[in-house]
């Protein structure tokens, strides 16, 4: 279907007291992918899935979801999506396998189509099934929201910093979750402050920053526009200063004998770098780049004060 999973047009949110923390934003979800969400803190991220999740009121614009629309169709909306939020919320008194079964039942799922099992194996919690939820650790109850999110099988899921203090080895198998959910249809929204995750998860990425959308492009291209480079030089002799070269955008002496220097690959290239150091007088001991990544974009694209 070319339909898309999530639509989102002219969405405007302004709170009592004239604070407008969504401006006009526009953007689709294409159905079956990995989708980030990202911006910094109070860009307006949390209120944009509060109100996909039906806890906030827009003020202005319309939302499908899965080709329901949020105020016409709340009911078909609101099955057809799954919020993972960034609290953890749930009752410490129930056990992990009681707490789905009350969530199907919520969600008026028929008790012969229950699979509470099946999801907690899914999230690696099937040995801690019986046990009382608040006995569980920081990333199982992440896991347990997960599962909780899924339990009426929506086509759309929302992760919103859903590795908030998880530690390694339980993120990586959150993602390997994600990923074996999104390879069997699922839609998969994530927000996250990891942003080397989004760039390895996510098939398109939307930044918002100061309510409004400041950028919306498949992940690649998005990499692609990052224009600054950086390499690593160790030359043959201590320096005092670091030398100067007009197609240098920054140069900065590590150490005596190391030179961290930033050029614009749009401008100039390595090799020219390099030449430069030479005509100096330095000899080139050895030398290594770091390429452009999602961060240099995101900080690039968010660095300075907006309009909103």
């Amino acid at each position: 279907m070319t339909q898309a999973a999530i639509s989102i047009r002219s969405l405007s949110k302004t709170y009592a007291g004239g604070k407008r923390a969504l401006d006009d934003v526009s953007f689709d979800v294409p159905r079956g992918q990995i989708f980030g969400l990202l911006g910094p803190n109070g860009a307006g991220k949390s209120t944009l899935i509060n109100i996909l999740a039906g806890m906030v009121t827009k003020t202005a614009g319309s939302v499908d979801i899965w080709g329901f629309d949020i105020d016409a169709d709340r009911r078909n909306a609101k099955a057809s999506i799954g919020i993972v939020p960034q609290e953890i919320l749930f009752d410490p008194f129930f056990t992990p396998k009681e707490t789905l079964d009350i969530y199907y039942g919520l969600y008026g799922v028929p008790k012969a189509k229950w699979r509470s099992m099946d999801l907690l194996r899914a999230v690696h919690l099937e040995d801690k099934a019986d046990a009382y939820s608040r006995t569980l650790s920081g990333g199982m109850k992440r896991r347990l929201m997960v599962a909780k999110a899924m339990v009426h099988s929506p086509p759309v899921l929302v992760l919103d910093e859903p590795t908030a203090g998880v530690d390694v080895q339980l993120r990586q198998q959150l993602w390997e979750y994600v990923r074996e959910l999104n390879d069997a249809g699922t839609t998969v929204v994530l927000t996250t402050h990891y942003l080397e995750e989004a760039e390895e998860l996510c098939d398109r990425i939307a930044i918002i920053n100061h309510g409004k959308l400041i950028t919306n492009q498949p992940t690649r291209s998005l990499i692609a526009m990052a224009q600054e480079k950086a390499v690593e030089v160790t030359v043959d002799r201590d320096l005092e200063t670091a030398p100067d070269a007009p197609c240098f955008e920054k140069i900065e002496l590590k150490g005596p004998r190391t030179l961290v220097i930033t050029y614009s690959k749009d401008k100039v290239n390595a090799g020219e770098v390099l030449a430069a150091l030479q005509g100096a007088g330095l000899g080139l001991v050895d030398v290594s780049t770091r390429e452009a990544d999602l961060e240099d974009v995101f900080l690039n694209l968010t660095r300075g004060p907006l309009a909103g």
